[in-house]
């Protein structure tokens, strides 16, 4: 016996065992009665059993038919679902995209500038400070501030990111430092190798940072397209060149391809790249994943 059955064999083999003839089979199928005839002492062959007794009676099932029947009605009832899960899937595919505190933020406030209702693709976001990982499917698309290292995943770069100090005013002279339980960002870890000594008040975590800065409350280091937006914070250095990234987007090698990640990594670029994000410098010809 043959480990591995056709399915259309086992398709075709119920529609005869449930019409009881092949001419009645093979109105439902559309088949000739020579072609069911044929498959049918194939499959019969291929299963090592006798499946039908062949008489004046049509094609009447043995017990072997009949057991072989009561499987393969799991098997349609499986086929049904799947057939009905995949129509029910005709809407847009949740596009999984990890990126930092800030990115994660501007994308959730202006989604509809690079997303729309219709589109093949929605976005879902997870925030996350440390890397997710692509290979293990966690996230479909990351927004990281390096190139990827592995060959499994594919990069494009969209923008170089600046950061700067702002403050109410110039009169506020403390900082605002990252908690020591906090995992640290490398603005936080700039704070921390130049102003340890003027730190006035920690956070672990930075919208309460910025609160406090637009309190009065002390200096905190910032992307510059989040501190150009904020109401209340003045700029009160150079972009910092220390703190200067290439900002990525990444997806795994394969995955890309794939047309909802497609159309989400395009999307993404133009948005990340253009001039909707105030206070980034964009490269020149970034390369394609």
């Amino acid at each position: 016996m043959e480990r591995n059955l056709s399915w259309e064999d086992l398709r075709l083999f119920a529609m005869v065992a449930r019409a009881g003839s092949l001419s009645a089979a093979a109105r439902a199928t559309g088949a000739s009665v020579a072609t069911l005839s044929r498959r049918m002492k194939v499959f019969e062959t291929a299963t090592g059993r006798r499946l039908f007794l062949h008489g004046a009676q049509g094609y009447a099932l043995t017990a072997d038919g009949r057991a072989l029947l009561e499987r393969t009605a799991r098997m349609e009832a499986a086929a049904t679902d799947i057939a009905t899960w995949r129509t029910g899937n005709d809407g847009p595919v949740r596009v999984r995209i990890s990126a930092g505190t800030w990115t994660a933020q501007m994308l959730a406030e202006q989604v509809t500038q690079f997303w729309k209702p219709g589109d093949p693709w929605v976005p879902e976001f997870v925030h996350c400070n440390v890397e997710m990982d692509i290979a293990r499917r966690e996230i479909d698309i990351g927004i990281r501030n390096r190139r990827p290292e592995h060959a499994w995943l594919a990069g494009r770069r969209t923008a170089i990111v600046t950061y700067a100090v702002y403050a109410q005013s110039e009169a506020v002279t403390g900082w605002i430092g990252p908690t020591h339980d906090a995992a640290l960002v490398r603005s936080g870890r700039w704070v921390l190798d130049h102003h340890a000594a003027d730190i006035i008040t920690t956070s672990n975590e930075p919208h309460l940072s910025l609160a406090l800065a637009q309190a009065g409350v002390g200096r905190v280091v910032l992307p510059i397209f989040v501190g150009e937006r904020t109401a209340g914070l003045m700029r009160l250095s150079e972009p910092i060149a220390e703190l200067q990234s290439e900002e990525w987007l990444v997806a795994h090698h394969d995955a890309r391809h794939d047309p909802p990640i497609r159309s989400a990594l395009d999307a993404l670029a133009v948005f990340l790249g253009g001039s909707a994000r105030q206070g980034i410098a964009h490269p020149d010809a970034p390369p394609e994943p």
